[in-house]
Parts: structure tokens; sequence; C-alpha cells
């Protein structure tokens, strides 16, 4: 599963994949950290692991915004800002990864969750990409224990699990979509009725 997970994450740009492993090296060792270390030096881990966590993520996704706004700043009192505008794109599922990152070692501070002691394990938790696609953030004492369950092929469940696939999907295309079609033709003809001042006149 986590050969699968990093390569559903590497088909979108595979140099990123760095960054994740990056942060899921901190993450890890941090957890471990934070379970043998008592009094403030245990607040101090845990604040350097968000800001791992959130600079990176501010680096990629709010970078050129706020470079952005820096430059339009400084030319408002005669200053020139030389730092460069990076074009940047967007790690997928980088918010996701970041905050499923982040509830983990904040479990594992406030004593909700044991460090989990098996690298791969924890970085399958990470990037666990079934629910990088459906969501949600999980906390890690509702998941982790999941990876080391034997599970087996049950046809039935296979069956019910289609079945639900199918129709979620009637009722996407049937249900939804006609839904937004009326939706968008009632919308574009009130966009022609005259408005309450031109009644008036």
């Amino acid at each position: 599963m986590l050969a699968s997970s990093c390569y559903f994450y590497m088909v979108f740009i595979p140099v990123y994949i760095l960054i994740l492993g990056f942060t899921i090296v901190i993450d890890y060792f941090a957890g471990i950290w934070l379970e043998k270390t008592e009094g403030k030096n245990k607040k101090y881990f845990l604040i350097a692991s968000l800001i791992a966590n959130i600079g990176v993520l501010a680096v990629f996704k709010y970078y050129g915004f706020l470079n952005e706004n820096l430059s339009a700043f400084l030319n408002s009192i005669g200053y020139v800002n030389r730092i460069p505008n990076l074009s940047i794109i967007l790690p997928i599922g980088l918010s996701f990864h970041t905050f499923q990152a982040m509830s983990y070692t904040i479990e594992v501070y406030r004593g909700n969750q044991k460090a989990e002691r098996h690298f791969g394990i924890y970085a399958l938790y990470v990037m666990f990409y079934p629910q990088l696609i459906a969501g949600p953030i999980e906390r890690p004492q509702n998941l982790l224990h999941q990876f080391y369950e034997k599970h087996y092929f049950e046809y039935q469940r296979v069956v019910e699990g289609l079945k639900l696939m199918l129709w979620g999907l009637f009722m996407k295309l049937v249900t939804a979509d006609r839904q937004r079609n009326k939706k968008r033709i009632l919308r574009q003809k009130t966009c022609f009725l005259p408005s309450p001042e031109r009644l008036g006149t």
C-alpha cells in the first residue's frame, strides 16, 4: 500500500515526493521524542514539528501571494522588492498531508497516541492515497491500528461496495447534474429580467 501511495503521489511531479519525505522523517522522529520527553522540551519538539509542516505549506501555497503583496507595499513607499517571484506548482494534496501529519504529533503530545515505531506504517498513515482522495483528515488512533490488521477478500463486501459506487454515480448523473443544469438555466433567465429600478421608471 505504501508503494502504491508513493506511485500515486509521484505521477503528478515525481520530485515532490522528497518534500513529503522531508516532513515524514521530521514528524516520525518528533513523535518518538515527544513520547520520551517531559516538561518544556516536549513543547519545543512539537513547535519544531509544526513549524516544519506549516513552513512547507506556506512556501508552496502562499509564497506567491505574500510576495506579490510585499511588492505592492514596497512600491507604494518607493522601494523595489528584490525577492524573486517564483512560479511554484502546488504539490497534490499538500494541505491534507500537512494536517494529517500535524494531527499525529499533536495527539502524541497530548498523550492520546503512542509514537509509531514502524517508519513504513507511519509513512503510510500520512500518504494513504485512498484517504487523500476521499478524506477526511483522520486522527492516528482511528487509522494506524488498521494497518496492522489482516484483511481478507470478501466477495459479498466487494459486491456491496460496487452497489454503493453505482448508486452514487446514478445519483450524481441523474439527480445532481440535472438540478445543476436547471439552476444554470434559471440563473440565465433571471439575468434578463428588468431590475426594480427600471420597473419603477
